[in-house]
């Protein structure tokens, strides 16, 4: 289903909700009203100001206008230490349109200059998770759309401060329910604290019930007294943050790279190594790779995955900036060349109509500048780019430390982390290990459990003609074809599994000119000389399961040794400390790592995790080896909080 926006009516010059008949924020001042409530109630600027933590992490109830958190983003900025990071999650049933957004954050001219850059990454919001980066990674904002009480439970992290917003008990009960406090519990600590503008005595004993000390303050403008107050409930204790804030990466493409932007941007010092003279030389180092999400619909883990990894890379693109020769964000056009991709496309167009259109051949002919002969659909948002440009970018980090031309053969643990061996001896230590080498990644002992198959794709350069430079967009049918680049199109890619030749062949040319009947029937009637044609082959690393490795690894020879107990919890299981695996996306590298590479980070920090626990699980990289041994609860389970 579409996702349904919030509808507003506008009331003296103030957002007012249609659904559930409540302003958004107080009719004499929203802004002083969040600092009052939320801010001072929850001692923001002091705890910032006295911080010791590398961050610092808020839940709210309601996103609404976006206002508590461009608030204490501000006061974030003035007050945190500037190596200190804040998490800001936000939970929002019915979020705004753009358009909308825009007309209620016009009203805060002192947040101007914060409002302009939530604006630019609020694009596209859709019914999933949406993880936007701010000032340099200073400030990650991690949006659930959806229903507090669905989302909540399949958050993994712990929170600091509670803001409770949303329309009140009266106009919305169905979010104030007993199961929304003791949620809250579960991720809260001995120092987590909330607020509220409600002083309704149902959401009082609500919070006492589920371990919180409740007060009660005056209220804000004509609302007559608030509630705050802190956890005292029982709770695990917080995880230490590791001490050294050192990592190792094995592997210069994608994954790689995207593994050590992501580490260096939260400060860690990074050593990044690489086997070739430089990064991006494998499946990362075609000229051309498409960014687009190949959705299939529903809630499906492949579907999830494929839409929130496409929306994490263009933030990330945002964020690091390339330059026009190296992305263009021109658009794709899928075509419905056969039954089973017209559903497929059909299917899409109906769940995501504000990231998709539906076009007809015609205008998919105008859209691409060249004659198409099938209907299909366009993202206007998805595009090309050079990976290996990404990956220089993404590395040029100062916390980034280049190892090339430098193979990792095997890795050992030590006391203080991992340490890595080439044929000269040990190149590296770090307290943090990530393994981002594709199909090599099983050659290590540790991760050899870690099931993938190769597969060779060998795409096909066509030389540009002045007809042939009208290509405006990038089409896509069971291959692509792109716009030119550098006077070269990119045309492909073979699927040839297990096989690790990367010779260029003539019958693999065949098979890539064969697909233009569905691309470009035009450019199929040229008589293209097999000998003049460029190419390039490489292997890419895939799973059974078509999903990529990303997290933690277990010692499988100690969970074989001693199998656990059928209830055991996965904190009862043997991990290997600090060693993680970033590996297995097969041909959509550029939508899947990077999000993987913000997953992996996020566990390694004790942060919030980009998506939800159910698609964390299934892309732990154990699940293979603990449905091997019986374990497939475990399997399905193992990243519940």
């Amino acid at each position: 289903m579409s996702q349904q926006y919030a509808q507003l009516e506008w009331h003296d010059n103030q957002p007012y909700s249609s659904e559930y008949g409540d302003v958004y924020f107080s009719s004499d001042s929203g802004l002083d009203e969040t600092h009052y409530v939320f801010l001072e109630h929850n001692q923001l600027k002091l705890r910032w100001e006295n911080l010791k933590k590398d961050h610092f992490t808020i839940a709210e109830t309601g996103f609404g206008t976006g206002l508590n958190f461009l608030c204490a983003w501000k006061l974030w900025r003035e007050n945190a230490p500037s190596s200190a990071r804040l998490h800001f999650i936000s939970t929002e049933k019915f979020p705004l349109s753009i358009k909308d957004l825009k007309a209620a954050l016009s009203l805060w001219p002192s947040l101007i200059n914060l409002s302009v850059e939530l604006i630019k990454q609020y694009h596209f919001i859709s019914d999933t998770w949406h993880r936007l980066i701010f000032d340099g990674g200073r400030v990650t904002l991690t949006l659930l759309i959806g229903d507090a009480n669905t989302s909540l439970p399949k958050l993994k992290g712990r929170v600091d401060a509670w803001f409770l917003d949303g329309f009140s008990p009266a106009k919305n009960p169905d979010m104030w329910q007993t199961s929304l406090f003791e949620e809250m519990a579960k991720h809260s600590h001995s120092e987590t604290t909330f607020a509220t503008f409600t002083s309704a005595g149902d959401i009082r004993r609500g919070l006492q019930s589920a371990g919180f000390k409740v007060s009660k303050a005056s209220g804000y403008g004509k609302k007559r007294e608030m509630l705050f107050g802190r956890y005292q409930g029982a709770s695990k204790d917080r995880q230490s943050e590791t001490k050294s804030k050192t990592v190792i990466v094995i592997g210069g493409g994608l994954a790689g790279s995207t593994s050590a932007e992501a580490m260096a941007r939260r400060g860690y010092q990074v050593t990044l190594i690489e086997r070739h003279t430089s990064l991006a030389q494998e499946a990362s180092g075609n000229p051309l790779g498409v960014l687009y999400p190949r959705l299939i619909g529903g809630e499906t883990a492949l579907n999830t995955l494929a839409l929130q990894g496409f929306l994490y890379t263009l933030g990330l693109l945002n964020h690091i900036k390339l330059n026009d020769e190296d992305y263009q964000q021109c658009g794709v056009l899928q075509l419905a060349f056969n039954e089973r991709e017209r559903k497929r496309i059909k299917t899409i167009i109906d769940e995501y109509p504000e990231l998709v259109h539906e076009v007809n051949k015609n205008i998919a002919s105008e859209l691409s500048g060249i004659f198409i002969d099938h209907d299909g659909m366009f993202i206007p948002q998805a595009g090309w780019l050079n990976p290996a440009a990404f990956c220089e970018v993404l590395t040029r980090h100062p916390n980034i430390t280049r190892l090339t031309n430098t193979e990792a053969l095997y890795i050992e643990k030590v006391s203080e982390g991992w340490q890595v061996f080439s044929q000269q001896g040990s190149i590296a230590e770090g307290a943090n290990l990530i393994i981002a080498s594709a199909i090599d990644a099983q050659d290590f002992k540790q991760t050899s459990q870690c099931e993938m198959q190769s597969v060779r794709g060998q795409i096909t350069l066509l030389t540009s003609t002045d007809n042939s430079s009208a290509l405006k967009t990038v089409i896509c049918t069971d291959g692509y074809l792109s716009p030119v680049r550098h006077g070269q199109h990119c045309l492909g890619a073979t699927f040839s599994p297990n096989d690790r030749s990367t010779d260029i062949r003539e019958v693999d040319h065949l098979s890539n000119l064969n697909m233009l009947k569905s691309l470009a029937p035009e450019w199929a009637k040229t008589g293209y000389a097999m000998q003049a044609l460029q190419g390039r082959a490489s292997i890419r690393a895939t799973t059974s399961d078509y999903l990529p490795l990303a997290g933690a690894i277990l010692d499988v020879a100690k969970l074989k040794d001693h199998p656990p107990r059928y209830n055991a919890q996965p904190s009862d299981l043997p991990w290997l400390t600090g060693l993680y695996i970033n590996a297995g996306h097969g041909a959509k590298g550029l939508v899947n790592a990077p999000l993987c590479a913000e997953i992996i980070a996020s566990l390694i920090c004790n942060e919030p995790a980009p998506v939800d626990c159910k698609l964390l699980s299934a892309l732990d990289p154990n699940r293979f080896a603990l449905r091997a041994l019986g374990l497939k609860r475990l399997a399905q389970n193992i990243q519940n909080i």
